[in-house]
């Protein structure tokens, strides 16, 4: 009698252990198949859009899309067309659920290859003219996102504070980039509202900057760069060569200005980058839809400062500007 109830109680056990090995396993996966996959693809290496990339793992945390949750497929084409092509086609292939692409030739890249997955924008200047969506509050199709369009009027009056003896600003920029192109005609007309002068030169590559630069610096009072990869991506050679005729530079990014830039009214990399985040993560949530959802676009801007560049050129910043703006030193 007791060999059988110690029987019957061992089964017990057995039966209770099986079913609980069984239960474990299929929450395992049910748990896989529940995790997202988010495809990210970036242009190019620098230190705006890295920025961007770190803001969007951010945005996608603060939205509970932790690592047990998501798979982040990350993708960098290091400025190099074909490559953005086949990573293009390898993230759709890795059954993304929604794509993200940091920098417009990134995001364009990913729109060729699929109108079917959803795709957020992350710091693309002219979502319309880019060719990526039909209109910013309603973008019409699988991509919506966020731009990273600067407050030029802005920047413009903050060059005008910094240097009142200015009179011909340098345009320079990429000729390659869709970005770029738009931009410039934007500063053309908010410079010439200040009584600016304007001289663009666009370089094919970043071979020709170094050299660009250098004519530049003799026939300008400052310099003016777009929100553009292609010079971000090379802009200690272009502090460099300015540098040697103590040629002010105004970028349009914030961490450009850290770098050697002077000024800027500029967003925050992160924080824009953050917001591209939350945006995927309401796709991913099914919040949101990308053909209703508005393109975001940043109101405001922070004023930046350099004040070792400053220094070094002999510009004294206003007292206002010094209790308003927040003030950074060139990286070493």
């Amino acid at each position: 009698m007791k060999n059988k109830r110690l029987i019957l109680a061992v089964s017990a056990v057995v039966l209770v252990l099986v079913g609980a090995f069984f239960l474990q396993d299929k929450k395992t996966e049910t748990a896989k198949v529940e995790k997202k996959v988010v495809g990210v693809l970036q242009f190019v290496s620098h230190p705006a859009l890295d920025e961007i990339y770190k803001g969007v793992q951010k945005g996608l945390e603060d939205e509970g899309y932790t690592k047990d949750r998501i798979e982040i497929v990350f993708q960098n084409g290091q400025a190099d067309q074909s490559k953005l092509t086949t990573m293009s086609q390898q993230l759709v292939q890795k059954k993304s659920d929604v794509l993200i692409g940091i920098a417009t030739p990134a995001a364009q890249s990913l729109a060729t290859t699929t109108s079917d997955v959803p795709i957020v924008l992350g710091a693309v200047t002219d979502p319309v003219g880019a060719g990526l969506v039909a209109d910013n509050d309603a973008p019409g199709a699988n991509i919506t996102g966020v731009s990273d369009k600067s407050p030029v009027a802005a920047q413009m009056d903050l060059a005008k504070e910094l240097l009142p003896s200015a009179k011909t600003i340098g345009i320079l920029y990429s000729s390659t980039e869709d970005n770029s192109k738009y931009q410039v005609a934007e500063v053309e007309e908010a410079a010439k509202k200040l009584g600016f002068e304007t001289k663009k030169m666009a370089v094919p590559s970043s071979n020709e900057i170094a050299q660009t630069v250098q004519v530049m610096s003799g026939d300008v009072d400052f310099i003016y760069i777009p929100t553009d990869n292609t010079i971000a991506n090379a802009m200690q050679t272009v502090v460099n060569e300015a540098n040697k005729s103590n040629t002010p530079i105004i970028p349009s990014v914030d961490t450009m200005v850290s770098q050697g830039g002077l000024a800027t009214v500029g967003i925050n990399q992160f924080d824009l980058g953050v917001q591209t985040g939350k945006m995927a993560a309401d796709i991913l949530a099914g919040k949101s839809d990308p053909a209703t959802t508005p393109v975001y676009t940043f109101t405001e801007g922070d004023t930046i400062i350099n004040t070792t560049q400053a220094e070094k050129l002999g510009i004294e910043i206003p007292a206002t500007l010094k209790e308003s703006a927040k003030l950074v030193t060139t990286e070493e």
